[in-house]
């Protein structure tokens, strides 16, 4: 290796080519680091740090050991506070808005004006934890089906899949359904639902619940069971059945329905 191409090296190790990356939550704090090794010693009195991102927009600027507020952004005033021991920005009040790049430079001021010593990228993820799913009967029930829709609010990313699960004494079953999706033009936070109409199985007990898959983990909704057992028969020879709709609620109590239905074509109808 030449000359020029060791002191070319060696001038990309000094400055820092190094990027990282990090996750914050949705309304929390995010960290943007800067491993800046001072193994000189050299005094904040002799330091311009700052951060910028990806759009030149700077978040923070410490100019000779003070803080200098006049090149912030607005969006970043009062977001940040700067770890001193560690290098490290903390940017508050984490939004979705807020994902992506970020570089953080170090400059020695000198008498004839700023040197780089260093400078790193960072690229901020953001998350926001969806709901967990549940599901909910709708009003527009019939005599013999039922039909169901399980939503999750507020999350991100988008979810990758949405299905219910049909859980009888014999077989499970997977019930791919349209996964509707909607996003907040404010928060940009994603709310989803999936809806299912199926006909209740005769003398069979049924656990439905829905799941929300992610990119890393899979939420579940608590079950939603169905009981429907023949309780005699009448002298006409009518037949009939009572349906237990057991209906899980955030504080995991459950509300029971009873709903009693007839061949002879009379019928309650109980809305949820």
């Amino acid at each position: 290796m030449g000359l020029s191409n060791t002191l070319l090296v060696m001038a990309l190790l000094l400055y820092g080519a190094a990027s990282v990356k990090s996750q914050a939550y949705f309304n929390k704090t995010g960290e943007l680091p800067c491993l800046f090794i001072n193994s000189e010693n050299i005094s904040m009195d002799e330091l311009v740090v700052f951060w910028q991102d990806q759009d030149k927009l700077v978040l923070y600027e410490l100019y000779k050991g003070k803080e200098n507020p006049q090149n912030v952004h607005p969006k970043y005033k009062g977001r940040t506070t700067f770890d001193k021991d560690n290098w490290t920005l903390k940017l508050h009040n984490i939004q979705i808005k807020d994902k992506g790049s970020y570089q953080c430079f170090i400059h020695r001021k000198g008498p004839k004006g700023l040197v780089p010593l260093y400078h790193m990228s960072s690229d901020l993820s953001v998350l926001a934890n969806f709901s967990q799913p549940e599901i909910m009967a709708t009003s527009n029930r019939t005599e013999n089906a039922i039909n169901l829709t399980c939503s999750s609010v507020e999350g991100y990313p988008a979810p990758k899949e949405m299905y219910f699960k049909l859980k009888t004494e014999n077989s499970t079953t997977k019930y791919d359904t349209a996964m509707k999706k909607s996003q907040s033009n404010v928060t940009e936070l994603y709310n989803v639902s999936v809806s299912l109409s199926f006909s209740v199985p005769e003398a069979s007990n049924v656990s439905i619940t829905c799941v929300l898959k992610l990119e890393t983990m899979e939420l579940h909704s608590l079950p939603y069971n169905i009981e429907t057992n023949k309780v005699g028969r009448k002298e006409s020879e009518q037949t009939k059945e009572r349906i237990q709709y057991h209906v899980p609620e955030r504080s995991d109590e459950a509300q029971c329905v009873n709903i009693s239905k007839t061949t002879s074509g009379d019928q309650s109808t109980t809305h949820f």
